[in-house]
């Protein structure tokens, strides 16, 4: 297939149109479900990602006392949604829906092109879609959007489901487990500079918080079978986490 470049997304064209094909490729990308049309990238994608500048152990953000308490620096959930948890779907393999003890964290993206995210508002508009997607699937709705914090092309940092509760993106495998999602569909672009070092930073933070070893830092395709969080994002993982890579160091 001669690859191709995809359409500039304006926000008409996803209130108008596009929301329910973006909902549709963000089940399909975090599900498993393999995407044999998807277009090539429109750019090399044969060399490896490098990791991005290394992490300061100075920035890393403060930590609250509270043990599930929002960390420094991530944007609150009532900037974007008023809308509460839906709570007689928070059971998850028979368990009561809460996250207990934090013990790994797992890797995502939403599966939906981000070249049209930039702004704040952007932003906003792109987690109510995922939210609303999440919570009206077909099949085992959500009660609420699945990740814990998501981070936008800008590098912002917002926090989605309650850290006291468990997620929803890796079935059967959301207990102690804490959701970060990057968003973009990272099998047609790649993350922002931006994206990456907000990405290393955060989670470098979270393993100290927590004491979660590198071992159990993981993306959705190691725990699961899907494609997610596509293979830009997850050859980026890879490097970060190898011998010299940020988190490595973190």
């Amino acid at each position: 297939m001669k690859p191709t470049v995809d359409k500039q997304i304006n926000r008409r064209e996803l209130f108008e149109g596009g929301l329910l094909l973006g909902v549709a490729a963000f089940i399909a990308g975090c599900a498993g479900t393999r995407q044999g049309t998807l277009p090539d990238p429109v750019w090399p994608t044969n060399k490896p990602i490098r990791p991005a500048t290394p992490v300061a152990t100075t920035t890393r953000p403060a930590q609250p006392t509270d043990y599930y308490g929002l960390p420094s620096g991530v944007l609150p959930r009532s900037q974007w949604t008023n809308q509460g948890i839906i709570k007689g779907r928070l059971t998850d393999n028979g368990s009561d829906g809460k996250m207990g003890k934090v013990l790994r964290i797992t890797i995502h993206h939403d599966a939906i092109d981000s070249s049209g995210v930039s702004t704040k508002g952007d932003a906003i508009h792109r987690l109510n879609q995922v939210r609303n997607g999440h919570v009206n699937r077909r099949n085992e709705p959500f009660a609420d959007i699945g990740y814990h914090f998501i981070i936008d092309p800008a590098g912002r940092i917002w926090e989605g489901r309650s850290l006291t509760l468990q997620g929803a993106h890796v079935k059967g495998q959301n207990e102690n487990n804490l959701g970060v999602m990057v968003m973009g569909h990272f099998d047609r672009q790649r993350p922002t500079a931006a994206a990456v070092q907000s990405l290393d930073q955060f989670v470098a933070s979270q393993m100290h918080r927590y004491g979660i070893p590198l071992s159990r830092v993981k993306t959705h395709q190691e725990m699961a079978p899907t494609e997610c969080p596509g293979r830009n994002l997850q050859r980026y993982m890879l490097a970060t986490r190898a011998r010299g890579g940020n988190l490595a160091r973190a």
